[in-house]
């Protein structure tokens, strides 16, 4: 029989005992140290260097989906965007708003999942807090996290540093994770079943570092997938982005439910994919490291006249071009 213990009350976000208890048996054991004297603010003893530092919130609906949860998505997407600068993720915070009559046992999976990305993606919880909201008022869970990287790239890796000439990679297939929040929010039977693509990305960050490669830029394909990414991009530089669209990877599944469902997967968001903008001289050894990993070249960066903002082209097997525009608007809402 289900009693008030098993699920989240309003007293367990009012600062008491009913608090701490959830402390202690729930989140807790996220710490390196279950037993340490918890206190406002985390002291970290960090190696001496240069650092960065992220933040992010996720809202996704439904909480669970396949190849992944909420948990997994907040760890991974803020150790994603501490890899995206050069920086090896280091330490999290975690920021959990939880809804009154939350059922624990959803809450235990969650708490899991965070603990198992964690080690896998090489991150602590270094510190974090906990507020209860009233009965409809927060959707279950909402999770901010905030990271601590150690940046390893010799040189900045950012939009600026892109260059005409310049080799665009995607390093997996594309629009996996938008879709399967699609096919668990409203029950769709795809044969197969897709799972998303939530996965670190610091690994091949650090794989070609490791061997002398560093990117221009890079840039992980959240929201917006590869067509808002490469946008934002093209347009800081003012520079003209070339994608051959017979060079992206899609499984046949998402290309064909895409059609169905009238989609453009190069809009579906990913969270275990990037694009990397490298020196043509660094495009083999790259390929080299990444290409058996799913990793292909997509395209090229070429120069436009001074003050255009920039622009991506999207060239057809048949050699045509289109311009390839971002979303107006949120495609797929709560998605991360």
């Amino acid at each position: 029989m289900s009693t008030e213990w098993d699920r989240i009350q309003l007293a367990h976000g009012g600062g008491g005992t009913w608090m701490q208890q959830l402390i202690d048996t729930e989140l807790r054991r996220l710490y390196p140290d279950p037993q340490q004297l918890l206190h406002d603010a985390a002291c970290l003893d960090l190696p001496h260097g240069r650092l960065a530092f992220s933040t992010d919130g996720y809202v996704v609906h439904p909480l669970e989906f396949e190849g992944g949860d909420i948990g997994r998505l907040a760890v991974t997407g803020t150790a994603n965007d501490l890899a995206m600068a050069g920086a090896r993720p280091l330490h999290l915070s975690l920021g959990l708003i939880l809804e009154e009559g939350f059922e624990r046992e959803r809450l235990r999976r969650i708490v899991t999942s965070i603990a198992t990305t964690a080690h896998s993606c090489g991150v602590t919880i270094a510190t974090g807090d906990t507020k209860v909201v009233e009965r409809g008022k927060g959707d279950g869970v909402f999770i901010t996290t905030s990271g601590i990287g150690l940046l390893e790239s010799p040189r900045p890796i950012q939009p600026g540093a892109i260059e005409p000439g310049d080799q665009l990679l995607v390093s997996g297939d594309l629009g996996r994770h938008g879709l399967a929040i699609l096919a668990a929010r409203h029950g769709l039977q795809l044969e197969p079943p897709v799972a998303s693509d939530c996965a670190p990305l610091w690994p091949e960050v650090e794989s070609l570092l490791q061997r002398g490669v560093v990117p221009h830029c890079l840039r992980d394909l959240t929201r917006g997938g590869l067509a808002s990414a490469v946008h934002e991009l093209a347009t800081a530089r003012g520079v003209e982005m070339v994608i051959h669209e017979e060079r992206l990877p899609v499984l046949e599944v998402v290309s064909r439910s895409c059609d169905l469902l009238g989609f453009e997967p190069l809009h579906l968001a990913n969270e275990g994919r990037m694009v990397l903008v490298l020196s043509p001289d660094d495009l083999e050894t790259a390929l080299e490291l990444l290409e058996p990993l799913g990793a292909a070249w997509i395209g090229s960066v070429q120069a436009l006249p001074a003050e255009t903002n920039g622009r991506v082209l999207l060239r057809t097997p048949f050699g045509s071009e289109r311009r390839l525009l971002p979303l107006s608007g949120e495609l797929l809402p709560r998605i991360c």
